[in-house]
């Protein structure tokens, strides 16, 4: 399904506490670089790079002059502009993808009183276009640009990632120019895009971990910015004014300000001739960076906050001033992140957790400019006493003067840590977007810089930094208690980053690897295939990547329609009790050869199906093969690990009890489900999911294990930087002769047209609605129809140029997503066309009308030749983008091979894409889309 490109506001990390997920540090981001103690001693001030005379004085005077180069690490070439703008080029042509990314030091954090939002709205408004780009989000679509921005703290960025070309590079370079000093930033556009930004805020709203995370940070800061919600005041939002808007963007969207980097595969130095036509006529601006001095003194006492709203799972936290990102010290903030708040190996995990005082844990620290913030927290299922999991959760953390981190904690974090860092400067598509955060916090070396001081920082830093952090008088909680005799964490202190960088050696650049070109022919003809003697079918496609890594996918089938009965639930528990344990292995022994091979899997579990995706380098997949192969065919379903996730299970089913989305996807999900109770395709109601898995027993997982085991249906695809002979062997040997002893038999979908219905649910307290609507179409992806009606269906919801996008959220602007999509089934003639809208439950009646007045309007009128060809452009690089994901093409291969097809089909789609013609695109959508027929829920708090 092809996703919205959404500009994004507050990057926060807390939407695992909605799902029954481990503890992660910083789930929703890259892991990224942290700093070693050196000395606490304070620093001068950075200063900023446009009001620094040395570097000013260095820099050519002529606009038109060639860039200054100013650093080269490890493969970053940093170069600057005379105006100002610092360049950063990051080649890699193991991917045919490029990615630019434009960082603005900017955020939230230079928010003056009454403009809190302004920074994250001015995001918004930059995609409403210049006079010479006037419809940025149609141009992306058309293009087959995967665009985005986000807003932060300290900084604000765009990014785009695309088939590489030199076309789309230069028209992305040129648009981000033209938008840097010419947006129009005008009063008409902020009236239809505030209602879109009103819906962003009440989507965060709808979740207690964001609002919680607000009222922490408003409560850890009395002064500091960091305290201000990125998204801003409801009230500073909906009175914003135009003239102070158009002001924050003159002084901060200036070339000397920003940051542009390249990544992925280009010419280096046709780009830089392309940064610097479109970037060089800018002029270095005149004015003066207003300066940002603003510093909470230290903490001197225990603040609380206590937040009450309906749905959700009781959760407690404990946050921690802490040091900014370019501070020594940072490193064991970072690595306290893990040995806290990891799971399995996490004392939050080990002493509260599997004590059942609490169903999951996390651990979150952000990399900012000025001292910063720690937060851990719990999760709790349904009927744990909430006072237990407090007092849980400080005596792990402040008792760490008392328990002193050990040895083999710190060097398990680091190495988990260091994996991390390693799998985001390998993928040239995330790298530059990761350096964002540290170009917000003061320099974009400081990825490197702080990769050393982890793998530098000692067991005496960590449990020092511990000590002085993790203490009463600096902790933001529930409960207040008052001391005579307080003793303070140390100061918060600027930190000079140049003086810091003193010492940084940069390590050698990682060696060029081969361009590869992801043609379906090339794909096919540089596939080996083969079966092993158990019945399994492989396929690997060896080629180049960024630091060796590879990309894997492994489906097993088994049961047919009848073995497979009440086995749902039974199925989908067993999948997730794989990595919990073996006889000769625990779960944390599971998981330090994991962080050993540097190895990730995902395992998911579906109707008869269960499918590992593997991440991990070249030298290592052979060894995640074995190990793979032991937890399948040796897992010993642990007793306590099962207990566990059935806590975390039931945790995560109370959070979506009463979430609008989850409501109403149930709903369809079951109106479209006419099969009974017990058959493997039947949905379950959320009561009949809670009464399933408290019922659950360790038996039943066994006992499912040794009847469905086996790889004589099963499929293996890798991608990347691979020993094709090495990985065959590993193969040969963990699966060759593991047969299954069941019977296999695909379990039918056959088409389900239910009667056309219209479903409302009530969600109290939620300020974000939704609507799905669901359609049944008797394709599938071989149909003669499957590519025109992929093109209509782009043109009417799923493009930035799409009619649903363009009337719903630009024009009206009642929704911040809104979308249609087709799940293209591959075998029957089943497929499902799907649209959704999120929005104030008070616009429900207009967000309805406009959606089917304008699917009425399509049927009526057809689509333009314009919107055919633009759809056909977009849709066509989207295709190529997808198929430079190394992940997703191990994904395709493992399903051709099941599949019984040649990569040269994806060719065929493209052709017959890029033959279509409207007559046939138009009568493909009348012919099967049935506005009469849908099936359409709405989920909100929908008031009399």
């Amino acid at each position: 399904m092809f996703k919205r490109f959404l500009s994004t506001a507050t990057v926060v990390a807390f939407s695992m506490l909605a799902l029954p997920a481990p503890a992660q540090t910083k789930p929703a981001k890259p892991a990224k670089a942290v700093a070693t103690k050196k000395s606490s001693k304070a620093k001068a001030p950075a200063r900023s790079y446009s009001n620094d005379p040395a570097i000013k004085a260095a820099l050519p005077l002529a606009s038109s002059a060639a860039p200054l180069l100013v650093h080269s690490v490890e493969g970053v070439s940093e170069y600057r502009l005379a105006n100002g703008l610092q360049v950063l080029l990051i080649p890699d042509d193991s991917k045919p993808t490029t990615t630019v990314n434009l960082t603005y030091r900017v955020g939230s954090k230079h928010e003056n009183y009454g403009e809190t939002g302004m920074a994250h709205l001015l995001e918004h408004l930059i995609f409403k276009g210049t006079p010479k780009n006037p419809r940025a989000w149609a141009e992306f679509t058309k293009r087959g640009l995967r665009a985005n921005g986000t807003t932060w703290l300290d900084r604000t960025n765009y990014f785009a990632s695309f088939s590489a070309n030199d076309e789309n590079l230069q028209w992305y370079l040129d648009w981000q120019a033209d938008a840097m000093v010419n947006s129009f930033i005008a009063r008409r556009d902020l009236d239809t895009e505030m209602t879109v930004v009103r819906n962003e805020m009440e989507m965060g709203e709808n979740n207690p971990g964001n609002v919680m995370f607000e009222r922490t940070l408003a409560t850890m800061y009395q002064w500091h910015n960091y305290g201000k919600s990125t998204i801003g005041a409801r009230s500073d939002v909906e009175n914003v004014n135009i003239t102070r808007l158009q002001a924050f963007y003159k002084t901060y969207y200036q070339p000397d300000n920003a940051t542009l980097i390249v990544s992925g595969k280009f010419e280096p130095d046709k780009t830089l001739r392309l940064i610097t036509q479109a970037y060089g006529k800018l002029p270095r601006p005149q004015r003066m960076l207003p300066p940002i001095y603003t510093m909470d003194p230290v903490q001197d006492g225990e603040k609380s906050v206590t937040l009450r709203r309906n749905g959700g799972t009781p959760a407690v936290w404990a946050a921690y001033h802490v040091v900014a990102a370019a501070h020594p010290d940072y490193a064991a903030i970072d690595l306290l992140n893990l040995i806290m708040g990891d799971t399995p190996s996490g004392r939050l995990h080990r002493q509260v957790v599997e004590r059942q005082l609490a169903a999951n844990a996390f651990s979150f620290s952000a990399e900012l400019a000025d001292p910063g913030f720690q937060m851990f927290g719990l999760q709790l299922a349904p009927g744990q006493d909430i006072d237990k999991a407090r007092q849980g959760l400080l005596a792990v953390l402040e008792s760490v003067a008392r328990e002193p981190i050990s040895q083999q904690e710190l060097d398990r974090a680091k190495q988990k840590w260091h994996k991390k860092w390693a799998q985001t400067f390998a993928n040239p598509e995330t790298v530059g977007v990761a350096m964002s955060d540290m170009i917000g916090a003061g320099d974009w070396r400081l990825f490197f810089l702080n990769r050393d001081r982890v793998a530098q920082v000692s067991l005496v830093d960590v449990q020092r930094v511990a000590t002085e952090r993790y203490r009463a008088d600096n902790r933001t909680l529930s409960t207040y208690i008052p001391t005579e005799q307080a003793t303070r964490a140390p100061a918060p202190v600027k930190v000079d980053t140049e003086a810091e960088l003193k010492s940084f050696v940069p390590k050698s650049a990682a060696a060029k690897v081969e361009a590869f070109d992801a043609v379906p022919a090339n794909i096919e003809a540089r596939t080996q295939r083969f079966a092993l003697p158990s019945g399994m079918k492989v396929a690997l496609l060896a080629k180049g990547s960024r630091g060796g890594t590879v990309q894997a996918r492994m489906s097993l089938h088994y049961g047919d329609e009848r073995s497979l009965m009440h086995q749902g639930m039974v199925a989908t528990m067993a999948a997730q009790m794989l990595t919990r344990g073996t006889p000769a292995m625990s779960r944390q022994q599971i998981q330090d050869r994991l962080d050993a091979l540097k190895a990730e899997l995902a395992i998911n579990s579906r109707a008869g199906e269960l499918q590992i995706t593997i991440t991990t380098l070249r030298e290592h997949l052979p060894g995640t093969v074995a190990l793979v192969a032991e937890l399948l065919q040796h897992s010993s379903f642990p007793a306590e690990g099962l207990e566990e996730l059935k806590r975390e299970a039931l945790a995560g089913l109370e959070e979506q009890r009463k979430e609008p989305e989850a409501v109403v996807a149930d709903a369809i999900s079951r109106e479209f489900s006419p099969y009974p109770k017990g058959d493997v395709r039947y949905v379950p109601s959320f009561e009949e999911q809670e009464a399933e898995i408290k019922a659950l027993k360790v038996e039943q997982l066994r006992a499912f294990q040794r009847q469905f085991g086996g790889a004589s249906h099963a499929e293996f695809a890798a991608v990347g930087d691979l020993d094709a002979s090495a990985v065959r062997a590993a193969l040969e040997a963990g699966f060759g002769n593991w047969r299954s002893s069941a019977a296999y038999t695909r379990v039918p979908q056959p088409l389900v047209a239910p009667q056309p219905r219209r479903l409302v649910f009530k969600t109290p307290d939620k300020q974000n609605a939704t609507m799905l609507a669901r359609l049944s179409l008797p394709l599938n992806d071989l149909s003669p129809d499957y590519p025109p009606l992929m093109l209509a269906n782009y043109m009417l919801g799923s493009g930035g140029s799409s009619r649903l996008w363009k009337r719903i959220r630009e024009s009206e602007g009642l929704s911040y997503d809104v979308r249609s999509w087709v799940e293209w089934s591959t075998v029957e003639q089943n497929s499902a066309w799907l649209s959704s809208a999120i929005f104030a439950p008070q616009n429900q009646p207009k967000v309805e009308a406009a959606y089917r007045e304008e699917l009425a309007r399509a049927l009526a009128e057809g689509f333009s030749a314009k919107e055919l060809e633009e759809a056909r452009r977009g849709l066509l690089g989207y295709r190529r983008l997808s198929r430079a994901q190394d992940a997703g093409l191990a994904a395709a291969l493992a399903g051709n091979l099941f599949l019984e097809r040649s990569y040269l089909v994806s060719q065929q789609v493209d052709d017959a894409l890029a033959r279509a013609t409207l007559t046939e695109v138009n009568a493909a959508f009348r012919r099967h889309i049935k506005p009469d027929q849908l099936v359409i829920s709405f989920g909100g708090d929908f008031k009399p």
